[in-house]
C-alpha cells in the first residue's frame, strides 16, 4: 500500500521552497509620490526638446529649470516618506539623462551650435556623454564615497548652467551667432566639468529639520529676493559661480599641499 500523505519534512522543504520562490518574486507596484515628481522631471526635460524645435528658447530654459525643481524633490520626498526603491533610483537616473543630459544640449545645439556644422554637434555631443559618464560614474559609487562632495559637476547643475545662459541671452535679445564658438566651448566645457575629479559641494550633510541662527534664515531670504529681482541673470550667475568653485577650491587645495 502507497502513503498518499507526504512526510512531514518533505512538507517542511516544499514550504521553505516555496518562501525561496516568493522573495526571489519581484515586488508589485512601485511608489506613486516619488516617482509622479521624476515624472514631472521628465516631462520638463522633453517638453524643453520640443519647445526648442518650435523656436521657443526662453520656455525651454525655464523647463530645465523646472526639471531641476522636480529633480530635487523625488529624491527627498523618497526620503522623509521611506519610500526609496531600486525602480526609483533607476527611473531617476533615466529621468536625469533626459532632462540634463540630452535636452540641455538639444535646446544648446537649436538655439546657437547649429551654424557651427560639426563642431557644434561635437559640443553638444561631449555634452551628452558627459551627462552619461557622470551619472553612470555616480550610480556604480554610491555608498562608497563621502556624500559631502559629488566628484564631477553634478548634472543638474551643469544643465542649469547652459540653460541659464540661454534664458539670459533670450531675455535681453543677444545674437546667440555673434559668439556661438564660445558657446560651443562653454556647453563643451560644462561636460568635462562633469566627467572630471574636481569635487563639488553636495549639501548633502545640511540638516533641514534641525535648528539654525537667525542669520541663515535672513541670508536665504535676501538670496530669493535679489534672484526675483532678475531670475535669468541671477540664477545663471549662481550655478556658474557654483561650476567654476570646483576648480577654484582644487587649485587652492593644490596650492595648500605644495606648500606643506
Amino acid at each position: 500500500m502507497t502513503d498518499n500523505h507526504k512526510k512531514p519534512e518533505q512538507e517542511d522543504e516544499l514550504l521553505a521552497a516555496g518562501c525561496e520562490q516568493e522573495k526571489a518574486r519581484p515586488p508589485k507596484g512601485v511608489y506613486l509620490l516619488p516617482n509622479l515628481f521624476t515624472t514631472g522631471a521628465l516631462f520638463s526635460g522633453f517638453y524643453a526638446v520640443i519647445a526648442s524645435m518650435n523656436g521657443q528658447f526662453e520656455a525651454a530654459a525655464i523647463a530645465i529649470f523646472v526639471a531641476m525643481l522636480f529633480d530635487g524633490l523625488d529624491g527627498r520626498v523618497a526620503r522623509m516618506t521611506n519610500t526609496q526603491s531600486a525602480f526609483g533610483a533607476e527611473y531617476d537616473s533615466l529621468a536625469d539623462m533626459v532632462s540634463f543630459g540630452v535636452a540641455p544640449a538639444l535646446v544648446a545645439f537649436t538655439w546657437a551650435l547649429d551654424d557651427l556644422g560639426k563642431l557644434g554637434w561635437f559640443a553638444a555631443f561631449i555634452y551628452v556623454a558627459g551627462t552619461a559618464l557622470r551619472l553612470a560614474r555616480f550610480n556604480t559609487q554610491i555608498g562608497s564615497v563621502d556624500k559631502r562632495y559629488f566628484i564631477g559637476l553634478p548634472s543638474p547643475a551643469a544643465a542649469a548652467a547652459v540653460a541659464g545662459l540661454i534664458w539670459v541671452c533670450t531675455v535681453f535679445e543677444f545674437s546667440a551667432e555673434d559668439f556661438s564658438v564660445i558657446i560651443a566651448a562653454y556647453v563643451g566645457l560644462a561636460g568635462v566639468l562633469m566627467v572630471s575629479n574636481v569635487l563639488y559641494y553636495s549639501f548633502k550633510d545640511v540638516d533641514l529639520k534641525g535648528k539654525v541662527p537667525f542669520v541663515i534664515l535672513a541670508a536665504i531670504v535676501l538670496a530669493i529676493a535679489v534672484i526675483s529681482i532678475s531670475p535669468p541673470v541671477f540664477l545663471w550667475l549662481l550655478f556658474v559661480v557654483y561650476a567654476l568653485s570646483g576648480p577654484v577650491l582644487w587649485v587652492l587645495r593644490r596650492k595648500r599641499h605644495l606648500s606643506k
